[in-house]
């Protein structure tokens, strides 16, 4: 007994320490993992935020130097001189030289004062070249056309502007962006010339010097290939990225990515400026991202031992509360044991484990009664079902079992040969071989091809019926012909066609199709017919009728058929012999033909036993003429 107390005492404390630890796991890792995440986000979105503020700034202030170029682009004097042929007189380039100066140019400086230079340069080699300070270079027309090459390689063929890092003012000038598009000239749609600024690029770094990242993180500029246009550190500028990190900011696109492209391990977000094409790249290094992560973590690992060890003390205390109830209890259980009492006694003592032993007494002697009681009812309930079940089936045959009418007709066929009578022969032949059907087997189960074949049987006697020859589409196949069904289900379903969806008598027009298939383990055949159908409501009568899953009444009830056994019948009669869930489905349309289809499970394609084999080895299995699948059949 001791060492029971002992092992049951270690394992409720064993099951709360491993609860506490994954508490305490699950908490710290979903903690750790948030707070890394939240920090990340925050930290992306500050650089976000950084960088959008540079790249709109950038745009701004390229923006006002695309002004000034459409004024210039709108000018009929520059047109003009764009489309002035290479020989013109000196005169003419001095006269829009002044001109496009004093309307244009003069205008420029006082707006833009840090442009260092503009110029307009035709294909044909005419050029006019403006500086705003210092010396102003001259150019022979070979300058002039090796410009026109440089900037037919390095601009827009469409006109857009082109930001490139040029100078035509010679190397020994300050490092220079040019904007530069291409222009029309005055009597023709096609690209006659370029119009340029030069712009000092420590004019554009003024944007960006306010721009503080913290230790160690910095923010940089590169153009569309690759040359660091501003850095943070000076001398950096001018140098090319490499290439690694040229690719991999290129896959990031706006997304923050982590590269150790420039020695150590840093996080990256960059974004394009519209104007230039440039990135504008913000830098920060990774310990800077982790070290609040790393603090957080300790924290987590102090507070978790903390809370472990207080855990550890109350799961032992808490056990100890739980295991010495125990014991009593099972003192007074091994009494029981022992035969000496029924029930486990009572303690004198009155708490949740008192209560527990009276909860259980009680328990037992319920359970006892109620295992009786429920014993007891489903014999019952059985004994009735079966006694349901027989009766179904009793009253039923009672309705197809007329074996003293079997015997008179076969009487009259006898007279019928004597008197020479073909017709009365044939029907009452047709008759007997269906009464024969109907009380020569109890077996419920048939095979398709009886069923068949009494349909058949049956259609000779409503063809002399109705005085002409109809015939039946059986698109049934050969396969499926000793598949099983129930006994007498198909020709009540096509007696049911000729007194429903014929109401007004057989027209040439009519048609019925008899059908079969397998769908997954099921098993169906089908009777359609395109008579007058059904509305809606009467459709959705005959299914609640269904659903009832019973007999149906004598009273002309819904799905009943005249003088005949009704549709609730066949749908009722495949429950009893296959289950619930299978039986008869119907589908109608007012005016567009009704669909009657027979569920029943799948069996294997063999011959019955007993009087079912009978039925199904014998060489007239069905009446001649009829050979299975997509055939059609009449009687006469």
């Amino acid at each position: 007994m001791k060492r029971m107390k002992i092992r049951l005492r270690v394992k409720l404390l064993a099951s709360f320490l491993v609860v506490i630890l994954l508490s305490l796991s699950a908490l710290g890792v979903a903690f750790y993992t948030i707070s890394a995440r939240q920090l990340e986000r925050s930290t992306e979105n500050q650089m976000t935020q950084i960088i959008n503020n540079a790249v709109h700034h950038t745009n701004l202030y390229l923006s006002s130097y695309q002004r000034s170029m459409v004024a210039l682009l709108s000018n009929l004097s520059v047109k003009k001189y764009i489309d002035l042929p290479s020989d013109r007189e000196e005169y003419e380039n001095y006269r829009y030289m002044t001109d496009i100066r004093d309307s244009i140019v003069e205008p420029v400086w006082i707006r833009n004062p840090e442009i260092s230079a503009l110029y307009i340069i035709g294909y044909n080699g005419n050029a006019l070249y403006y500086f705003n300070s210092g010396t102003e270079p001259s150019f022979s027309p070979k300058d002039t056309a090796e410009q026109i090459e440089y900037f037919k390689s390095h601009t827009d063929g469409s006109g857009r502007l082109t930001i490139i890092n040029h100078t035509i003012q010679g190397k020994n000038a300050a490092p220079m962006l040019t904007l530069i598009r291409r222009i029309r000239g005055l009597s023709s749609p096609d690209m006659k010339g370029f119009v340029g600024i030069e712009v000092k690029s420590e004019e554009l770094s003024t944007l960006w010097k306010g721009i503080d990242l913290g230790e160690d993180s910095y923010f940089f500029i590169v153009d569309d290939q690759g040359q660091i246009q501003y850095h943070t550190d000076p001398s950096k500028v001018g140098k090319q990225i490499s290439h690694k990190l040229a690719s991999e900011m290129a896959d990031a696109g706006t997304s923050m990515f982590r590269s150790s492209a420039e020695g150590s391990k840093r996080a990256y977000i960059s974004r394009k400026a519209d104007y230039s094409g440039w990135n504008l790249v913000v830098s920060i290094p990774n310990s800077q991202l982790v070290k609040p992560l790393e603090t957080t973590r300790m924290l987590i690992f102090i507070v978790a031992a903390l809370t472990f060890l207080c855990a550890l003390y109350l799961a032992n205390h808490f056990g100890a509360s739980i295991t010495n109830p125990i014991r009593s209890l099972m003192k007074g259980m091994s009494q029981t044991e022992k035969g000496n009492w029924e029930f486990i006694p009572l303690p004198k003592r009155h708490d949740e484990i008192t209560e527990l032993i009276v909860r259980y007494n009680t328990m037992v002697n319920r359970l006892s009664e109620l295992v009786d009681i429920v014993y007891q009812s489903e014999l019952k309930n059985k004994e009735m079902q079966a006694e349901r079940q027989k009766a179904e089936f009793q009253s039923l045959q009672l309705q197809i079992n007329p074996h003293f009418l079997y015997n008179t007709l076969e009487t009259v066929v006898c007279y019928a040969v004597i008197q020479d009578s073909d017709e009365i022969s044939e029907i009452v032949g047709a008759l007997s071989y269906m009464l024969h059907y109907s009380v020569r087997t109890n077996l419920e189960e048939i095979t398709v091809a009886n069923e068949l074949k009494h349909v058949m049987y049956f259609m000779v006697i409503i063809n002399h019926r109705i005085g002409r020859n109809f015939e039946i589409d059986m698109r049934v196949s050969p396969d499926l012909l000793l598949r099983k069904m129930v006994r007498l289900t198909l020709q009540p379903l096509v007696e049911n066609v000729f007194q429903h969806a014929f109401r007004y008598g057989v027209e040439d027009h009519h048609a019925i199709i008899i059908d079969a298939g397998e769908e997954g383990d099921g098993f169906w055949v089908s009777v359609e017919d395109n008579g007058c159908g059904m509305t809606p409501e009467r459709l959705e009568e005959l299914r609640a009728k269904l659903r009832e899953n019973r007999l149906a009444d004598d009273d002309g009830e819904a799905g009943q058929l005249k003088g005949g056994i009704g549709v609730a019948n066949v749908h009722r009669r495949i429950q009893l012999v296959f289950g619930e869930d299978y039986g008869l489905t119907v589908e109608s349309g007012l005016e567009q033909g009704t669909r009657m289809i027979m569920r029943m499970p799948r069996s294997a394609a063999k011959q019955l036993a007993g009087n079912g084999a009978e039925a199904a080895s014998k060489p007239e299995l069905l009446p001649p003429g009829f050979s299975g699948k997509n055939d059609s059949w009449h009687a006469g």
